[in-house]
């Protein structure tokens, strides 16, 4: 049986989520490097026909289960289901995104197959790794990296004696793969013994889907205000947005004080953006701030603290008071003009 990198495919109103396909392109990265396959599980109902896709999009294997009792997602059903496959099919890693739905299922999924995880990944990689008491070479080990010790530092951590390796993974990380209809693959569908038990402990009324009020991801230009821009501060980080025709994004600090809605955070525990320009105003920098923006094509920072962490990601960095900075701006935005324009 070949060596797999198996992602868990969530579906919503019958099409694949972007999160899966992404994880679908850096599983084919790291079955590339590690030589190995990779695969695709996809649980639901009428989900059979999204094998096709998931082929296109990189995936070698796919395997399907199929039944119109998980057509809405619940957790125990859902939870046997890809334990079931998981375990007979022996990947070498597992992934999941790292969204409500993976956050749930995936640690109930790991335990029943008594393996590690690690969550809310913001990279994964693949390589040989040697443990330093021992001095044993480990191959193919999933190198699970995230922010840790409150974002003070980035750890790599590895499961090395326990199969599968599992890992929940931000959204937004990496770039959804080119379809390829000349790629072919094979599709395997699965039938799971469902205990009626756990269909029927709990009855779903209703699936309610709220859209998110702001799109950071697809913006082009994003200007971010952060603990330092203050509520005064917002009204010209807003103003400074929609001169530019961008979007207004937040650090975490700016969400919790209630400057803000949530829509607008940016970070580890907010979106992952990759703008055209990102600009930070009165943002210190931390690492759960700067995971989310780190993409950035270009980065501009603006704060009156010259060792702002900030400083070190910015392609282009403004050392001054932002109520002094931005009023500026605006006023040779307003003039048709930037500084040092003609």
């Amino acid at each position: 049986m070949a060596r797999t990198v198996l992602v868990y495919v969530e579906v919503s109103d019958g099409k694949i989520e972007d999160h899966s396909l992404e994880l679908i392109g850096k599983a084919r990265e790291l079955a590339t490097k590690g030589g190995m396959d990779v695969g695709a599980l996809v649980v639901g109902h009428g989900v059979r026909e999204l094998a096709r896709e998931l082929i296109y999009r990189g995936a070698d294997e796919v395997h399907v289960v199929d039944d119109p009792r998980l057509g809405t997602y619940r957790l125990l059903p859902y939870t046997k289901a890809v334990a079931h496959v998981v375990g007979a099919t022996s990947p070498e890693v597992v992934l999941f995104s790292a969204t409500v739905v993976g956050r749930e299922l995936a640690p109930r999924v790991a335990a029943r197959l008594r393996t590690g995880i690690t969550a809310d990944c913001t990279d994964v990689d693949i390589g040989s790794w040697t443990d330093p008491l021992s001095g044993r070479v480990y191959e193919n080990i999933l190198y699970q990296i995230r922010p840790t010790f409150g974002g003070e530092i980035m750890a790599a951590i590895v499961t090395p004696q326990h199969r599968p390796q599992m890992a929940t993974v931000r959204p937004g990380l990496f770039p959804i793969p080119q379809r390829d209809e000349t790629r072919s693959g094979r599709v395997v569908e699965w039938s799971v013994e469902l205990d009626e038990d756990s269909l029927d402990s709990i009855e779903v009324l209703e699936v309610r889907r709220e859209m998110r009020k702001v799109d950071l991801k697809s913006a082009k230009i994003i200007v971010s205000g952060g603990r330092g821009a203050g509520p005064k501060g917002f009204e010209l980080v807003r103003e400074l947005a929609k001169l530019l025709g961008g979007e207004v994004g937040a650090s975490r600090a700016a969400v919790d004080a209630g400057w803000i809605s949530y829509d607008h955070q940016v970070g580890l525990t907010g979106q992952t953006v990759k703008p055209d320009i990102y600009i930070a105003v009165g943002i210190s920098g931390a690492v759960q701030h700067i995971v989310g923006m780190k993409d950035s094509k270009i980065v501009i920072a603006i704060n009156k603290d010259p060792e702002a962490p900030i400083f070190r990601v910015a392609d282009y960095g403004i050392v001054g008071d932002l109520f002094v900075v931005l009023p500026k701006l605006i006023e040779k935005l307003k003039q048709g003009r930037l500084p040092g324009g003609s």
